[in-house]
């Protein structure tokens, strides 16, 4: 599983990977984070709002910060 943070690095895309990180810490789960921080493939995947969460190349939710709880939910098949 991969799970990818949409920005360009301002606190709020490190607050989302930093969620990011205690969810699959706190799930258990085996998965790479990966940071996308170029505006033309943040685009070309349909985000216009930063910062964005995929998983597996979908994105789940732009604009805004999720917390760790809400990112497990959506790892774990959930919305």
């Amino acid at each position: 599983m991969v799970i990818q943070i949409l920005g360009t690095g301002c606190p709020k895309c490190k607050a989302l990977e930093a969620n990011a990180r205690k969810a699959i810490e706190i799930g258990g789960i085996d998965a790479a984070i990966e940071k996308v921080t170029e505006i033309d493939k943040i685009m070309e995947m349909g985000v216009m709002m930063t910062p964005a969460l995929a998983i597996d190349g979908e994105v789940k939710m732009a604009g805004k910060i999720l917390n760790k709880d809400q990112i497990l939910s959506y790892i774990q098949g959930g919305k």
